[in-house]
């Protein structure tokens, strides 16, 4: 199949009429950046010269600011802690969005700390990551308070996205209750899952696990193309999805939809810097481009795409659509 970018264009020409509502872990992603001229004399580690900080919308965070880069319209609900890093989300969310009431779907536990990753890179390198978290599922009245908020998001929602990096927010007793709400509404439902919750993954409409997640998920080891392909199978028999798409690195990508042949999209990277977020994309290009009335394949080659982009830059990056069109050649080829 060919994507051109003439249809590239007409399906992102009704992404900002389309909203996209987001569930999962969200996140801060802080980067210090800066040199590394000698080691330190009290342990064989490098010293970094701070030159810089900046920090971004991380985890189900990003991939609302992925949506709003696409142009697409977006909310996303989930859980932060009664401390700075919140307050920092949710000025991050307001500015991203350009809506002061943009933060009302993140809700506050004060047993818990807002996810914070912090990266020191220095010469475009990663060199340590830190991360604050607590992992275990948020309690019942969390759980209860997620459930209203997305009850009435979904109402005026085009697609609905899981974006569970396993950090409590997203519990089965929440997808018990929301996803059959989405998936009876005729919409959209994307999953990037993880294997703690991976049973309470339905009914949806596409899971995208990278080729790791579905080897694990699935209890297989080979890399190969068919151990790859019998995991997707796997994994759309378990769970009952109509697709899978598997996230393959530097290979692209393998779409399974329901029980045609799987295809494999090559990778759309040229140089790639930093992978941070590249999921996040995958999926935030998805939803925006099913909820604009694209085809299974169509959304995956333009999610292949922006993940190309993305890699191609350091730290928490996003794509623009205009990026994305850009890149597709003339003739889009599949294998």
């Amino acid at each position: 199949m060919n994507l051109t970018r003439q249809r590239a264009r007409e399906i992102a020409s009704r992404m900002s009429s389309r909203m996209v509502v987001v569930y999962g872990d969200v996140m801060l992603d802080e980067f210090v950046w800066g040199d590394v001229t000698r080691i330190s004399p009290e342990a064989p580690v490098p010293v970094v010269d701070i030159r810089r900080e900046s920090v971004h919308l991380g985890g189900a965070a990003n991939v609302l600011a992925n949506l709003i880069a696409l142009g697409s319209r977006a909310s996303v609900v989930g859980v932060i802690g009664e401390d700075q890093a919140g307050e920092r989300l949710r000025a991050e969310l307001r500015r991203a969005t350009n809506v002061e009431s943009a933060d009302e779907s993140l809700i506050v536990d004060a047993s818990r700390p807002s996810t914070i990753k912090t990266r020191i890179i220095a010469h475009n390198q990663l060199v340590v990551r830190a991360d604050r978290e607590r992992r275990a599922p948020v309690e019942a009245a969390i759980e209860e308070r997620l459930i209203s908020v997305l009850q009435s998001a979904l109402e005026e929602a085009d697609a609905f996205v899981v974006s569970d990096y396993d950090k409590g927010a997203v519990t089965p007793r929440v997808l018990a209750r929301i996803m059959s709400v989405a998936y009876e509404r005729g919409i959209p439902v994307l999953v990037d899952p993880k294997i703690r919750n991976f049973a309470a993954y339905r009914p949806a409409t596409l899971i995208t696990p990278n080729h790791h997640e579905a080897l694990r998920l699935t209890g297989m080891e080979d890399h190969t193309d068919d151990s790859l392909k019998t995991a997707a199978h796997s994994i759309r028999e378990r769970l009952g999805c109509e697709s899978v798409l598997i996230t393959r690195g530097e290979r692209g990508m393998m779409l399974l939809e329901k029980d045609r042949e799987p295809i494999y999209v090559a990778t759309a990277a040229r140089e790639v810097y930093d992978v941070t977020g590249a999921g996040d994309t995958v999926i935030a290009t998805l939803s925006a481009a099913l909820a604009a009335g694209a085809t299974m394949l169509e959304a995956a080659i333009l999610a292949n795409h922006a993940a190309g982009i993305v890699v191609g830059k350091v730290g928490t990056a996003t794509a623009s659509i205009d990026e994305i069109i850009a890149s597709i050649p003339l003739e889009e080829m599949m294998e």
